[in-house]
C-alpha cells in the first residue's frame, strides 16, 4: 500500500496537466475503482474544465479543476498515476484516462483494482478530503494530540497505533518501522507505556522521518540511503545498519514488522 511519500510522488506525475483543459473523459465501467461515482455527472462536469492544482494528504490526492470541480485518489495496493503524450503506450490496466489539451494524457492504472476515483463538485472543498486529519508536518500535529492518542490506545502495540489513520496519516507498514527503529522502540511495547520523553522523541521522529521520505522518495522515487532500515528490511538476513546485528520479522498487530532486537528493547518506552 504506497504510503505518504509515494503518495506525493505520483501526485506530482499529473503536473504536466496543469493548466490544461480535459477533452475526454474514460472510466472503464467494468474496473471497481469507480465504484459509487455518477460517470455521466463526472464527465459533463470535467469536459472542458481545466486542472488547476493538486493536492496530496494521508493516502489520498485531489485534482482541483475549474468549475469547483474535484477528482480524489486513492492508489490502493498496485494504483500508480502516469502522465504522456498521444505516443503513450496504454497498457490493460488504464482504468481512468483524461485526455487534455496539447495532446496531454493523464492515467490512473490499476492491475488489482483496489485503488478507487472519487468525484465531488461543490463549494469549498470535498467533504471526504475535508475529513482527513492533520498531516503529520503540521503545526496541529503536537506532541499533546500524540499523547491523548497513545493513552487513549494504552492496551495496544504501538506498531498497530501508528497505522491508525485518524492520527497518523500517511504512515503504512514500512515508514512505521522505519519510525520505531530509528526511536529504538521495540514495536510490541503497549501505547499506555510511553513515558513524556519518549512520546516526545516519537513525535520528533515521525516528523524526521515523513520529512526525509518526502524529500527522497516523494521527491523523485530516489532510493533512501543504506542508513534508513527501509534498505533492509525486505531480505531475509537483513542486518541492523547501525548494530550490524541481525534483523527480525514476526507479524505485529497484524502486520509484517521488522526491527533490531538489539537497539529495540521492550521498556526503553518507560520515560
Amino acid at each position: 500500500m504506497p504510503e505518504l511519500a509515494e503518495v506525493e510522488y505520483f501526485r506530482r506525475r499529473w503536473n504536466p496537466g496543469i493548466g490544461h483543459k480535459v477533452v475526454k473523459v474514460f472510466l472503464n465501467p467494468k474496473a471497481r475503482i469507480g465504484r459509487g461515482v455518477d460517470v455521466k455527472a463526472m464527465t459533463k462536469a470535467l469536459t472542458g474544465a481545466k486542472l488547476i492544482e493538486s493536492f496530496a494528504a494521508a493516502k489520498q490526492m485531489a485534482f482541483r479543476f475549474s468549475g469547483n470541480v474535484w477528482i480524489g485518489v486513492h492508489l490502493g495496493m498496485t494504483g500508480r498515476l502516469e502522465a504522456g503524450d498521444a505516443d503513450r503506450e496504454p497498457t490493460p490496466y488504464d482504468h481512468f484516462k483524461l485526455t487534455m489539451t496539447g495532446g496531454k494524457e493523464l492515467a490512473f492504472v490499476d492491475p488489482r483494482q483496489f485503488g478507487r476515483i472519487l468525484f465531488w463538485q461543490g463549494e469549498g472543498v470535498p467533504p471526504w478530503w475535508e475529513k482527513i486529519p492533520p498531516a503529520i508536518l503540521s503545526s496541529e500535529f503536537t506532541v499533546g494530540v500524540v499523547e491523548v492518542f497513545l493513552r487513549r490506545r494504552a492496551r495496544t502495540s504501538i506498531k498497530a497505533v501508528l497505522l491508525m489513520q485518524e492520527r497518523f496519516p500517511g504512515i503504512g507498514n514500512w515508514m512505521a518501522d522505519e519510525v520505531l527503529w530509528r526511536a529504538g522502540f521495540h514495536p510490541q511495547a503497549k501505547a499506555g507505556s510511553f513515558g513524556p520523553k519518549s512520546v516526545r522523541k516519537l513525535h520528533a521522529t515521525l516528523r524526521e522521518v515523513c520529512a526525509e521520505a518526502m524529500e527522497v522518495i516523494g521527491k523523485d522515487w530516489s532510493d533512501p540511503p543504506d542508513s534508513w532500515l527501509f534498505n533492509h528490511r525486505w531480505k531475509d538476513g537483513g542486518r541492523c545498519p547501525r548494530s550490524k546485528k541481525p534483523l527480525v520479522r514476526e507479524d505485529v498487530g497484524g502486520r509484517t514488522t521488522c526491527w533490531s532486537p538489539e537497539r529495540q528493547v521492550l521498556g526503553a518506552e518507560r520515560r
